[in-house]
């Protein structure tokens, strides 16, 4: 049988590759040669059967019957499982091509009892497969002179032996399937393809009435498939309504309210139809509905009056929204209600007490509703209670009494159900659902619930306890979880318990989906739709969207149950098949469309491709086709020759031909040619061998005194039509060629060798195809002292290269080698260093054998069994290494079974499923024979099964179908042709892991500070984690912050913590904010299943540091201060407080502090002095306490710092200033004159103005630039009147009258109309204490200045 393929990657390396059938047998009237039957005891021939039942057909005799009644499939190897023989019969049928397993004696083996046991099997064949034989009876029988369809067959069927017939009835059964078509571009245009549908909104469409209603269909197909709608069954004309549209090159409808419409009118389902010529493609009935969000039916409610210990029961009723809306409890304040065992809400909203205390009276209650597509609250008018108690005084002392119920009068009792009524229930819940049960009790003390399971115990990795035992979740349901299941309440006076019977019934689920066929034309195939559900669903097919007995007949076609079966498909045959499967709790519905291609071949790869290959080198050269039927390919060379595969070639399923050592006659253009019944097409691929890179003359070890030139040769042998690169590395880094060094095509050069040149150097040679290293150490030698004698003054070099090597005293594990030694050029030899060369498995590779000392020329080498051996020696003395000396002789030592085994066994998973054994190959010293190879075997650790092997010739062998993650214990032995290695030791290794199957459960979480939270959990079952448990981690993110204006990012966070912890912390959060909190268990493949979502708060911290400090100087009078608020507030502000401090170089002024309401943002202060300078640090203030602080300091004068230094940190002290002592000494002279000039005015009786006091405020005249900066002159330097020199050296503004220091009590600044700052700056100073301050001044000069003016 023909069947179309897009050959990929290379195939499975174990498939038996079957010759041609010769189509001459039949003609001849000879059948191929008969197969032989494996079976799970050996192979059923004539050689090994035994008996004396004579009454079976001879083998060749039915074998000939059964190749003529397959016709045209006998040109196909079959492989089919029987899984309805019994185990100690056939397990496998195989029907193989001509000449393959060839038995030729007769049928002779079974006894009749086995016999028997085949014929009452064979009975057993369902109807189907009875219609199926009877079907293949009346096929064209092969062979001249035949005449007649029917009996030929027959004759055949009743020489069979049944279980023949069954054999091959499921493996004709098992041929089709379907093929994808590759992804190059060029195909998949070209091709012809009925729709599929590729994207489709979900079954149940819930949409937000807000919003345009969307819902999706998309569809491929070649060619673009056309789309239209139905609603409720009923074709649904998009033209008609103006509202609704479609998707441009899609199926999706849009149907706009922007200009009015009410989305509740269109409501419905759904089904969207994607239409080529080729077929018709459905998408799923899709539900469409609005959401709803009803709101809350008015009502007064009643103070509930409960007597106090009595249980209570406060109901919640939400309106019916759609979805259903999440319920939780408030205070009117809109204060989360506190829950705890004894008060908790239930599943369906309402709100239970399992008893009722006093200070359940200290709020209401209300039950409030969020629906999610509007994302509203809506709020129940709230329940106030009215407790009826005997000791009306809430004494919280009574709290934590022993016995508080007793302490209270409150009478204790046995516990009762609040929820569930009775002692008995029952549930149903669908498969893979949630399973959610309840039992909420009453009782004083209050009850603990605790939950059971009849007959077993609860699934641990699925079940979890939520609203403090009160509720069991079993997640992902699944029939074994059906069964019953109890509460069990109980307290100090009793206890009570409640069944649940709990039934699982199951929507319809996939057991076999149909999926897409792809046919040649005269092909045959099938298309089958399992599903499993319960109850059972039922199967319907459909093609091109209506029912299949409507459909016009196809005689190529036959429906048997869940099964489809085409026979000699045709392109007629295309259509798009639905398989819709339904019970009474859901359907799926499938689309599979089956499409018939006729392609001649084609190559999918680029024409004359040029391969480049290193001698010796492995390679393979692709070819990917694609053809219907499935051509065949062939290699072939230069154009001529048979067909390559074989010895050094080896052709793999997807056409590649790989070459397993390239020589130089493997050079050439290489031909693959595809062919099938409707051409053949052809690509060519040039291969180019090339020469290895090879470094023929390696850079020697040196030694060089401090100061002198060293040169490091490295000469190298490379293909000259490859571009060659020489590089350096030091120490393993890539090497700075600086001024010292010099680089040149064969060597480097190192002029005034220093001790940092000491080190290792590698030379790199490297093509675009290969590189080859070498490596050199270079000792520096320091400085030493003037020579003694005269050959110490002699120039010392590099000793010659040993000569004249000669191999004696030939032994099985040893040889001799003696060697002349060359000049040692006046420095004594110490060491020889022996390498050899081995031609098996490095040749050319140089590795050093031993070393030995400078006094001795011969030596007794030790020698591993079959390596071909060549030596060489290299002499060493203080200056550096020798060249090496010519190789001698070879020598091959005889061969032997290997003594180790190797090293570095691991047994790892690299799937879930697989176990990859890898291992340390051995080298050429140690395999001792030829054909290398190693014995892998491999148990169960704890079942000590039989010892499973496989023979490896590589380094690495994969197990498959492995359970998850269990220890195996793993040998790997070597082997060559003169025998085994000694008995290795065993390894432990481990299958793959899987994902962890639980969470952490119990999560608890405890708020250490603003910033820290305590975590702790339960561990995890050991069988749950499916591999090494290497960590739990928590994800969090921060929700939202209690700051309601506040945007926060929601990234997620993680925290670690060792698999051998049940506690941690998490640092580094944000204070005052609303965290969500996961938990996942960690191993080697990834993270297991999240934890039950924990939220939690952080209190309020301390802010950070306001942003954006600034520090303004208009005039010389104020400073204007400006800030933003903080960037993370971390709580609610309460205000901000400014500390400042005036300064003059060392000399620091009293502390004033202010403190501002949370939003102000900005103050002025008034300057005491035009020289001083401020350092004010600002910080923000939470009701914790203030943040972190900012610090900036006011612009220092024009005279201190340039311009563009407006501010500075560390200043001189001013009186050591030279500028500062010489304006003082001016300054006096100046005072000394004006003084003198007074003395003689008055000895003269004159008169001279005195100006009164008076502030002088800075002029409008005042220079000022267009910037609002102040060109300060010298004048600026001068006090301004109405200013007083104080003792300390500032200058202290005299009060006045209408000064607003007068008022700076308690207020706050305010902005006036054009903006400008009014308020109060600085606190009222005492009257008396500014007067005394002002008289004990004493007169400046600067003060008598201005008097005198």
């Amino acid at each position: 049988m023909r069947r179309l393929a897009a050959r990929g990657a290379a195939g499975d390396a174990g498939e038996v590759a079957a010759p041609a059938a010769d189509s001459t047998h039949c003609a001849q009237g000879r059948s191929p040669s008969p197969p032989r039957l494996v079976t799970s005891s050996g192979i059923y021939s004539d050689a090994g059967m035994s008996g004396t039942d004579q009454s079976r057909p001879r083998t060749t005799q039915w074998w000939q019957e059964i190749s003529c009644w397959l016709g045209p499939f006998s040109s196909r190897s079959f492989v089919c499982f029987l899984p309805f023989f019994s185990p100690r019969l056939i397990d496998v049928c195989a029907i193989w091509d001509t000449g393959v397993l060839p038995p030729t004696a007769d049928w002779k083996g079974a006894s009749s009892g086995v016999a028997g046991a085949r014929l009452n099997e064979a009975e057993t064949l369902s109807s189907i497969q009875e219609a199926q034989l009877e079907r293949l009876e009346v096929a064209t029988p092969c062979g001249p002179g035949s005449r007649e369809r029917g009996p030929v067959l027959r004759m055949a069927r009743q020489q069979l032996p049944p279980w023949v017939h069954a054999a091959i009835l499921l493996c004709l059964l098992s041929l089709g399937r379907a093929i994808e078509i590759p992804m190059d571009p060029s195909i998949q245009n070209e091709l012809s393809q009925p729709p599929t549908i590729t994207k489709q909104s979900v079954k149940d469409h819930i949409v937000d009435p807000r919003d345009n209603i969307l819902i999706e269909c998309e569809a491929k197909g070649n060619p673009a498939p056309s789309f239209h709608w139905t609603r409720n069954s009923r074709f649904f004309n998009i033209a008609k309504d103006p509202r609704v549209s479609m998707k441009r090159r899609s199926g999706t409808l849009v149907i706009d309210f922007r200009s009015g419409g009410r989305p509740e009118e269109y409501e419905g389902e759904y089904q969207c139809f994607a239409r080529n010529k080729f077929g018709t493609a459905l998408s799923n009935r899709i539900r469409l509905q609005v959401s709803k969000s009803p709101l809350w039916p008015k009502e007064n409610l009643d103070p509930v009056v409960v007597q106090e210990g009595a249980p209570l029961t406060l109901q919640c009723n939400p309106p019916p929204g759609l979805p259903s809306p999440v319920i939780f409890w408030m205070s009117s304040t809109m204060d989360p209600i506190t829950q705890d065992k004894r008060v908790s809400q239930g599943h369906n909203g309402d709100l239970y007490f399992s008893n009722v205390m006093l200070q359940d009276m200290q709020t209401d209650y209300s039950c409030n509703a969020r629906f999610h597509f509007t994302h509203t609250i809506q709020q129940k008018n709230a329940f106030t209670l009215k407790v009826l108690t005997n000791h009306p005084h809430n004494d919280s002392s009574l709290r934590n009494h022993p016995d508080m119920y007793s302490a209270r009068g409150v009478a204790e009792r046995t516990p009762s159900f609040m929820y569930p009524q009775g002692t008995a229930s029952s549930q149903m819940v669908l498969r893979g659902m949630d399973l959610l049960l309840e039992c909420i009790a009453s009782g004083v003390p209050t009850p603990d619930i605790a939950w059971y399971k009849k007959g077993g115990d609860l699934p641990s990795d699925k079940a979890k306890f939520e609203n403090f035992n009160k509720a069991l979740r079993i997640t992902n349901v699944s029939e074994e979880d059906s069964g019953e299941y109890f509460c069990l309440a109980s307290n100090k006076m009793g206890s009570i318990r409640h069944t649940i019977s709990v039934r699982v019934k199951a929507a319809p689920y996939w057991l076999d989906e149909p999926k897409n066929l792809i046919l040649a034309p005269g092909e045959d195939g099938r298309l089958v739709c399992r599903a499993s559900g319960n109850p059972k669903p039922t199967i319907q097919w459909m093609v091109n969207g209506e029912p299949l007995q409507s459909a016009p007949p196809n005689p190529n076609r036959e429906v048997a149950g869940d099964t489809i079966i085409f026979r000699d498909t045709q392109i007629s045959s295309r259509a798009v098949y639905q398989c819709n499967t339904s019970n009474e709790h859901g359907y799926l519905l499938a689309n599979a469309f089956v499409s018939v291609l006729d392609v001649p071949p084609r190559m999918l790869s680029p024409r004359n491709q040029l391969i480049r290959v290193i001698l010796y080198n492995r390679t393979r050269l692709d070819c990917p086709f694609f053809g219907s039927p499935i051509p065949t390919l062939r290699w072939f060379k230069n154009g001529q020759g048979s067909n390559l595969d074989g010895g050094n070639y080896h052709v793999y399923e997807n056409g590649s031909l790989e070459i397993k050592m390239i020589h130089k006659e493997d050079q050439g253009i290489y031909t693959c040619v595809a062919t099938n019944i409707l051409g053949k097409a052809e690509n060519q691929v040039r291969l180019e061998v090339k020469d290895p890179t090879r470094i023929f003359r390696m850079p020697e070890d040196q030694v060089a005194k401090r100061g002198t030139t060293v040169q490091l040769e490295c000469r190298v042998k490379h293909d000259p039509s490859l571009k060659l690169t020489v590089s350096w590395l030091k120490d393993d880094e890539p090497l700075y060629i600086g001024n010292r060094m010099k680089k040149e095509d064969d060597s480097l050069t190192i002029f005034g060798v220093a001790e940092r040149d000491q080190g290792s150097y590698t030379c790199v040679a490297s093509t675009e195809l290969d590189q080859d290293l070498a490596k050199a150490y270079l000792t520096v030698l320091a400085d030493q002292a003037t020579p003694t004698n005269r050959l110490a003054a002699l120039p010392k070099g590099r000793p010659d290269r040993p000569r004249d090597l000669e191999l004696t005293d030939l032994a099985e594990r040893s040889v001799r080698l003696t060697w002349i030694p060359g000049d040692d050029n006046n420095s004594p030899i110490t060491d020889y260093v022996v390498q050899f060369e081995e031609d098996q498995f490095q040749p050319g590779v140089w590795h050093d054998h031993s070393k030995f000392p400078g006094s001795v020329n011969s030596a007794v080498l030790q020698l591993s069994p079959y390596v071909n051996y060549q030596f060489r020696v290299i002499a060493i003395n203080e200056v550096g290494s020798s060249h090496p000396s010519l190789p001698s002789e070879r020598y091959r030592t005889s061969g032997a079974p290997p003594e180790s085994n190797p090293a570095d066994v691991k047994g790892e998973g690299t799937r879930k499923n697989n176990m990859e054994i890898t291992w340390t190959p051995m080298n050429a010293t140690s395999a001792f024979g030829p054909n290398l190879r190693y014995i892998v075997k491999w148990r169960r650790r704890e079942t000590r099964e039989s010892w499973n092997n496989v023979t490896v010739w590589g380094s690495r062998y994969v197990v498959g179908q492995t359970p998850v993650y269990v220890p195996y214990e793993i040998r790997v032995q070597a082997e060559n042709d003169f025998g085994k290695g000694p008995e290795p030791d065993t390894v432990i290794g481990y299958s793959g892991e899987d994902y962890p199957r639980a969470a952490p459960t119990d999560v608890k979480i405890r708020v250490l500070n603003s910033t820290a939270i305590s975590l702790q959990w339960n561990r995890v079952y050991s069988d749950t984690v499916q591999g090494l448990l290497r960590e739990y981690r928590a994800y969090y993110w921060r929700e939202s912050s209690l700051l309601k204006s506040l945007w926060v990012s929601q990234k997620r966070q993680q925290a670690s913590f060792p698999g051998d912890r049940l506690r941690g912390v998490v640092p580094r959060l944000f204070p005052y904010s609303n965290y969500k909190l996961e938990m996942v268990v960690v191993n080697g493949r990834g993270d297991g299943p999240r934890s039950e979502t924990k939220e939690f708060t952080t209190p309020e911290g301390v802010p950070s540091a306001p942003r954006r400090f600034r520090v303004r100087q208009p005039n010389l009078e104020t400073i204007n201060l400006e800030w933003d608020h903080p960037e993370h507030p971390n709580g609610i502000l309460t205000g901000y407080t400014l500390r400042y401090v005036p300064f003059n170089g060392t000399k620091v002024g009293k502390q004033i502090v202010e403190n501002f309401s949370p939003n102000q943002t900005k103050f002025t202060v008034q300057r005491a002095d035009p020289v001083s300078r401020y350092r004010f640090t600002l910080s923000a203030r939470t009701q914790v306490g203030s943040g972190e602080a900012v610090t900036e300091e006011s612009p220092a004068p024009p005279n201190e710092a340039t311009p563009t230094a407006a501010y500075t940190n560390n200043q001189a002290d001013i009186a050591t200033q030279g500028w500062f002592i010489g304006l003082m000494c001016a300054i006096a002279l100046l005072v000394l004159i004006l003084l003198i000039v007074c003395f003689i005015k008055r000895s003269r009786g004159g008169k001279y103005p005195v100006r009164e006091k008076k502030d002088v405020p800075l002029g409008p005249e005042d220079p000022k630039e267009e910037d609002g900066s102040f060109d300060y002159s010298d004048e600026d330097n001068k006090p301004l009147q109405g200013s007083q020199t104080s003792l300390d050296g500032t200058i202290k503004q005299q009060e006045s009258d209408d000064s607003l220091v007068d008022y700076g009590e308690g207020g706050e600044g305010q902005f006036n109309e054009d903006g400008s700052f009014i308020g109060q700056y600085t606190v009222k100073k005492d009257k008396e204490e500014t007067e005394g301050n002002e008289s004990s001044e004493a007169t400046s000069p600067v003060n008598a200045i201005y008097s005198l003016a």
